[in-house]
């Protein structure tokens, strides 16, 4: 069966990833010859993790995608406990990452090494948990969750406002969207850099 809500949870795993890999680019190259670009586009590139993942996809995992998984499937309990934790801690790991790259662009290069070593442990640690979700939890939810539990699912899901998954842009987000678009490199962005 096709849901709705699969089929976003799947599309904004899709878009976290990417982001994810898009910051990690960046990182690597440095800001080159463009410091105020580099680190403009990289505080809106993290930004987009806090205000979307962060605030919209992560509470309604914990609240609708979950609860009905772990109720089914007890077996599960450790993982999404984990998962749970995860999300609970997650604001503050991209919290923490945007104050040291703040600090990096302030305090100078003398900060980028710790910023660097903090964005690769953040990499690691969401990297794993989508995959956590996406290998155990999904799969299961797929083959034991009911029509109701699906139907409430797919209704909360289909109100994220995930500009890159969103046929127009909610005009609040259109400059985030904009910058990111236009200099992130791919596979988020069109830029390089």
């Amino acid at each position: 069966m096709n849901h709705k809500s699969i089929q976003i949870i799947n599309q904004e795993h899709a878009t976290i990833s990417a982001m994810l890999y898009s910051i990690e680019m960046m990182e690597r190259r440095g800001p080159k010859g463009n410091r105020p670009l580099f680190f403009e586009v990289l505080r809106a590139m993290l930004f987009y993790i806090d205000e979307f993942p962060e605030k919209q996809h992560h509470p309604k995992e914990n609240l609708y995608l979950f609860p009905p998984v772990l109720k089914k499937a007890p077996e599960l309990r450790e993982t999404i406990e984990q998962l749970e934790l995860d999300h609970k801690v997650g604001e503050y790991r991209i919290r923490e990452l945007q104050h040291l790259l703040l600090r990096w662009e302030i305090l100078g290069d003398d900060c980028e090494a710790e910023f660097r070593s903090a964005a690769k442990k953040y990499y690691d640690f969401y990297l794993h948990h989508l995959q956590l979700e996406n290998s155990l939890i999904i799969p299961k939810a797929l083959k034991v969750l009911d029509d109701e539990e699906w139907s409430l699912m797919d209704e909360a899901f289909e109100d994220n406002s995930d500009p890159w998954l969103s046929h127009s842009v909610d005009s609040v987000y259109q400059n985030l969207f904009s910058k990111i678009t236009n200099h992130a490199p791919a596979p988020i962005g069109l830029g390089d850099s």
